[in-house]
């Protein structure tokens, strides 16, 4: 285990870092262009490439439930959170609450984006299959697409839209559009109808390698999103939607995948991908719907600290129980 801790936490503060200091270097637009170039190219070809050396198990199909029940868990979660703060208010506990304005649905959209949507994706892809064997890889994999439909362009524009602008105009075909031209999707769709095809050794080798270039390039990526962090208002109240993304849902989905009976490595792939830090998606919906960016923000900070703490305790608990 401390060997592929190393593994993953060299990473996790290398190249986030070297995107902190290239984001003052390089030119403001940089980071569009490498999120695009990801979301488009990089995102897709690691997963085409994740999928054709994964052993697809019977029981794979459970994937979009558990994502489902994810969602639903975080989304439940900040909305008990924000009640109990808001009663808290008024108790002896109020010096410990923060002051923030609770009539403030922005406010909330954002809250309940950060408690629900992760970034199973960039980080999810860079991070989690370093745990799994490659039997399993196909979980992560799973997870990844189910979590970025469901969550980010089905659940996640539902909520922001009731918290946030809803007369903006999102006719119905714009977000089918949106879900059926997302690139991953069409990766992973490629990919299984070409498991039994045979590429040449040198494509083979090419997609194998071509892993380890996305990887730090979704992480210097991530470096240069936080290095855009100013304003700290909100960060005691950031800690709870944060501590529910990285803590407590990610508890919950192991739980359900261990009364499912699922086994052990799958248990794992689905407990590190539902704990990852919130969604860049999240902050691209709370600007779209005009909710409360600088929460969302600080969400993602914190939930990609924490997520250094809390990877050994998962990875003890669910790598042999």
């Amino acid at each position: 285990m401390t060997d592929s801790l190393f593994q993953a936490y060299l990473p996790l503060i290398l190249w986030p870092g070297l995107g902190l200091i290239l984001f003052r270097l390089l030119p403001e637009i940089f980071p569009r262009f490498l999120g695009r170039s990801l979301y488009w190219v990089g995102v897709p070809l690691e997963i085409f490439s994740l999928i054709r050396r994964a052993e697809i198990s019977s029981d794979i199909g459970l994937t979009p439930v558990i994502t489902v029940a994810a969602l639903v868990l975080g989304w439940g979660l900040a909305q008990l959170s924000w009640q109990l703060l808001q009663l808290a208010q008024v108790s002896v506990l109020k010096p410990l609450v923060p002051e923030v304005d609770w009539s403030d649905r922005a406010l909330q959209g954002s809250f309940t984006l950060a408690s629900m949507i992760g970034n199973t994706g960039f980080v999810g892809l860079a991070i989690a299959p370093a745990f799994v064997s490659d039997r399993y890889l196909s979980w992560i994999v799973f997870y990844s697409v189910a979590h970025n439909i469901i969550g980010s362009y089905g659940v996640g524009v539902l909520v922001a839209s009731t918290y946030g602008r809803a007369d903006l105009p999102h006719p119905r075909w714009q977000r089918l559009k949106d879900v059926l031209t997302v690139p991953s999707l069409w990766a992973m769709i490629l990919s299984l109808s070409l498991r039994s095809v045979s590429f040449p050794a040198a494509i083979e080798q090419g997609l194998v390698q071509s892993v380890w270039v996305i990887i730090p390039a979704a992480l210097v990526l991530l470096g240069m999103r936080l290095s855009q962090l100013q304003n700290w208002t909100y960060l005691g109240l950031a800690l709870v939607p944060s501590l529910i993304k990285v803590v407590l849902v990610p508890a919950g989905t192991g739980l359900l995948a261990i009364a499912l009976g699922l086994p052990q490595p799958a248990c794992l792939a689905l407990v590190l991908m539902s704990g990852m830090p919130s969604a860049f998606a999240g902050l691209i919906l709370a600007e779209e719907y005009d909710l409360n960016r600088d929460l969302m923000t600080l969400s993602i900070a914190l939930t990609t600290g924490l997520l250094l703490g809390i990877l050994p305790l998962w990875i003890y608990l669910f790598n042999g129980y």
